[in-house]
């Protein structure tokens, strides 16, 4: 049986090195590399994998979170596959779609690693929500202060250009318009 090998990370930084030697040891010709959140459903690679793979041949991948990370993407990948008469085969959890006990493997596997991502996503979320109620700042901090926002739209009124804006304040040119944007709602500054 024919393999093809699907590789993914999720960023730039991240390397495919173990994945494709894992892959390539189990003789997967060819293999289909992307670098790309799991979470995105425009993944051109993968799309291009799945309309090469065959009927009686398998696609492999070495984790089923390589493959989507939630269950809906994993069970309709599944279901086009079966469809297609191509099986799946997941190394690191031993997984072969080609046989019934596989199959059921394959879906626990799956709502168990959408739990889990459900799980840590809602972590994550409360964590952020506990560190904004202790005052934890989130995003960058302000460049200017009130008076130099003030001062901004003052010199913008007066017929500054944005590029000359952008050389005076050292800022790009999308800060200057969000800066303009934000001076429209300030107080006036305090008088001495």
């Amino acid at each position: 049986m024919n393999r093809v090998g699907y590789a993914r990370v999720s960023t730039i930084e991240q390397h495919l090195d173990v994945q494709l030697a894992k892959l390539t040891q189990a003789g997967c010709d060819p293999i289909f590399q992307e670098k790309r959140s799991g979470m995105d459903a425009a993944r051109p690679v993968l799309a291009e994998c799945l309309r090469y793979v065959r009927a009686k041949e398998a696609l492999v991948v070495t984790h089923l979170d390589r493959l989507a990370r939630s269950l809906t993407q994993l069970c309709a990948i599944a279901a086009d596959l079966n469809k297609r008469q191509v099986h799946l085969m997941v190394l690191d959890q031993q997984l072969d779609t080609s046989t019934p006990s596989g199959e059921l493997h394959f879906h626990l596997l799956g709502a168990i690693a959408q739990f889990d991502y459900r799980l840590r996503q809602t972590r994550q979320l409360e964590g952020i929500a506990a560190a904004k109620d202790r005052g934890v700042p989130f995003g960058r901090p302000h460049v200017l202060t009130h008076e130099q926002t003030l001062a901004l739209r003052s010199d913008r009124n007066q017929g500054a250009t944005i590029r000359e804006l952008q050389q005076h304040y050292h800022m790009s040119r999308a800060a200057v318009y969000r800066y303009l944007k934000r001076s429209a709602c300030l107080p006036p500054a305090s008088q001495p």
